[in-house]
């Protein structure tokens, strides 16, 4: 399977921010519910703080109005900057709005079927919990990435049975396919998971109730980062 990762969709020749980056990259998850006009300005001012690789917009239980609404004023924000913009569940809202992909949940969706409504040149990230075989499964269905955790209790979803980096470790020897880690994670307990060859953390709390600001939420992640890759 080629490597690939969340990528604009302005211009599909364009080389992928993997590409331009080696090394593991910051995912930031929208908190679940806010304000667009008013959180405008603390997403712009994360994504102007450091790497991200890309954002997900989350707005489970909302319903199209809100989702359209949230889109129009955060996927220029993103995209303006070269940064991936995905949509959670919402494939049949992707290639209508704009959006760089979608990332679909094992109750959500299925990846062949979010596949079909995206198509084939926008992201499609799928989760994998802390299951091997429902990665690979993601894998011959089209995912451009795995999404594996949580890795840590996590602040907005109850976490029954927490992933082991080793799982990550694994992948990445084996698989071209980029992983994803999610869950809990923080600037204090992302190393291993960095080491263990994450190519992507994807955050919520961490970056939005980050006590210096959401910039400072990412500019903390990203020490992080550069620190346990001995940056």
């Amino acid at each position: 399977m080629p490597r690939s990762s969340p990528r604009p969709a302005a211009d599909p020749a364009d080389e992928s921010p993997r590409d331009a980056q080696e090394g593991c990259r910051l995912y930031a998850i929208t908190p679940p519910a806010f304000d667009p006009a008013r959180f405008r300005d603390p997403f712009a001012a994360a994504l102007d703080a450091g790497d991200l690789a890309a954002v997900q917009l989350r707005l489970k239980g909302a319903d199209d109005d809100v989702w359209r609404r949230a889109i129009d004023v955060l996927r220029p924000i993103a995209q303006s900057r070269n940064i991936a913009f995905l949509l959670n569940d919402r494939a049949d809202l992707v290639a209508a709005t704009g959006c760089d992909g979608v990332h679909v949940g094992q109750d959500d969706m299925p990846a062949r079927e979010a596949r079909r409504l995206i198509g084939p040149d926008r992201t499609l990230g799928v989760t994998c919990h802390a299951s091997r075989d429902l990665a690979m499964r993601a894998g011959e269905d089209g995912a451009d990435y795995v999404a594996f955790g949580a890795f840590f209790p996590s602040g907005t979803k109850q976490v029954t049975r927490l992933a082991d980096p080793e799982l990550l470790a694994w992948w990445s020897d084996l698989m071209e396919l980029p992983c994803c880690a999610i869950g809990g994670i923080t600037a204090e307990n992302c190393a291993p998971l960095v080491q263990a060859g994450a190519d992507f953390l994807a955050v919520v709390g961490a970056i939005w109730n980050h006590k210096d600001g959401a910039g400072g939420g990412v500019r903390a992640l990203n020490a992080a980062i550069r620190a346990a890759q001995g940056g």
